[in-house]
């Protein structure tokens, strides 16, 4: 039996990565999907364990090559994409594949897995709930920031492309949402 495909998206801030982190933590027999990325590594970032990261010549190199399943160019020269070999190492265990993913992508993954796939949405309470998150981070530069909150504009209106929408407004009611979700689609609860 291959394993399912679960997809989190959401602009930059929005939580999708602390979510994903505690779904992790429930030792439900997911695996996470680690991306590919051209962009350097943050400080609290590992690679091969957050991300690969790779130079933007290898990323295309890869691309040429036909080893992503989704890729896309976010800003000049800074791709993300999701390796074939990554994703189908891990389902044909029958491990379920967790992902904390980018929106296009997401909505990538959801149309080539379809019924396999579940893809959620996590959206901030508002636009400014999202910068205040952005600016506590204090992990870009200004003109990243903006960059960063201009493109989550344009991603909340992907929100209804995927399966389900989580608000996360409060956090732990974000995650019991998340959780009972998940554990739903893997028939692992009613």
């Amino acid at each position: 039996m291959k394993g399912k495909l679960i997809i989190f998206s959401a602009p930059s801030g929005s939580g999708k990565t602390t979510i994903v982190k505690h779904l992790l933590s429930l030792n439900i027999g997911l695996a996470f999907s680690i991306s590919a990325t051209s962009r350097l590594p943050r400080s609290i970032e590992t690679d091969g364990q957050d991300y690969y990261f790779l130079s933007p010549e290898e990323f295309k190199q890869k691309i040429g090559k036909g080893e992503f399943l989704e890729w896309e160019e976010v800003y000049a020269d800074q791709f993300y994409g999701t390796l074939r070999s990554e994703v189908e190492r891990l389902r044909n265990k029958g491990i379920h594949v967790l992902f904390d993913i980018d929106v296009v992508g997401g909505v990538n993954l959801k149309k080539e897995f379809g019924d396999d796939a579940l893809s959620v949405f996590v959206k901030p309470p508002s636009v400014e709930e999202l910068e205040n998150r952005l600016r506590n981070r204090d992990s870009d530069s200004e003109e990243q920031l903006q960059k960063r909150i201009d493109k989550s504009e344009r991603e909340i209106s992907y929100a209804s492309q995927f399966d389900y929408i989580l608000i996360n407004d409060k956090l732990d009611i974000a995650l019991k949402e998340a959780e009972e979700r998940v554990l739903v689609f893997l028939n692992l609860a009613k």
